[in-house]
């Protein structure tokens, strides 16, 4: 009776411990730790960078990570990372969130799982002022300029333009400058900085009234967690209504800043978003 006993408990010990496996819950995890892992950018202003006084970091992703991490009743752990490496950590599992101003892609979407988004960013088409005012059709198949291998890239494609790269943005910048290209595409917070400082130098440029593409952009979390995913959102929400998404935001990128940012969008879940996914 007690061999019988034992053969059917190691039969079923491989099924206890795939149960067991699946019940692993990263929530609970992070809630017994108490502290809650957030990766964030190194050295990428406003989001995340030292400090020139103090060297440690701040900025906008670093308050948002402070307040979600308060509201998730946990103390807070930063983990800077580079561009390129923050999926990566997401799905090794170094840090438990990631906020970086990180933007829905089909590509990322497929590898991570995104909060519900807290704003929605702009692709913006940047073009000499007497242009501003021309309807999207009109860029159909002319020349627009981009940074190699970026959304904005893509978002020239979608608009039926095409696109002539550089490795870098002042180069695909100074393409529109040299009338190489009649527009030049990049987020919104890029495009006025750069309008105001062609500005200085007597270069009249201005932003078209229609966005090339959307980008919402959300938390990043490990794939397969449906509780933590739950807990962020209800936590996004939360920091949304009691108006802290709004501080963090005027704080860093708001209309008295030097990016001149309005906040326009409110934490809502991604399915109320009407856009075309950039891969």
């Amino acid at each position: 009776m007690k061999l019988k006993t034992l053969s059917i408990a190691l039969l079923l010990s491989p099924l206890a411990l795939t149960t067991l496996a699946v019940k692993a819950d990263m929530l609970a995890d992070i809630q017994a730790r108490g502290q809650l892992n957030c990766g964030v950018y190194s050295d990428v202003p406003p989001f995340s960078s030292p400090d020139a006084q103090t060297r440690q970091l701040v900025g906008m992703d670093v308050d948002l990570c402070t307040a979600l991490a308060k509201q998730m009743g946990l103390k807070l752990n930063l983990m800077p990372t580079s561009v390129e490496a923050r999926i990566p950590v997401l799905t090794t599992g170094r840090v438990d969130v990631l906020i970086a101003n990180l933007a829905y892609t089909k590509t990322r979407a497929s590898q991570i799982q995104f909060s519900d988004p807290y704003y929605v960013a702009k692709e913006m088409l940047v073009v000499k002022s007497p242009n501003a005012d021309q309807p999207k059709s009109f860029f159909k198949d002319k020349r627009i300029s981009a940074t190699k291998g970026t959304t904005s890239e893509q978002s020239i494609y979608l608009a039926g333009a095409k696109a002539i790269t550089f490795q870098d943005t002042a180069s695909a910048y100074l393409a529109l400058q040299q009338n190489k290209s009649v527009g030049f595409v990049t987020n919104t917070m890029t495009a006025i900085k750069m309008i105001s400082q062609a500005k200085k130098g007597g270069v009249d440029l201005a932003m078209t009234s229609f966005p090339m593409a959307l980008e919402p952009i959300g938390i990043g979390m490990k794939q397969g967690e449906p509780a933590l995913l739950d807990k962020v959102n209800a936590s996004l929400k939360a920091m949304d209504d009691q108006g802290e998404i709004d501080q963090i935001w005027n704080k860093w990128i708001g209309p008295n800043t030097e990016y001149k940012m309005v906040r326009e969008d409110k934490v809502q879940p991604l399915s109320n978003l009407k856009f075309q996914p950039l891969e």
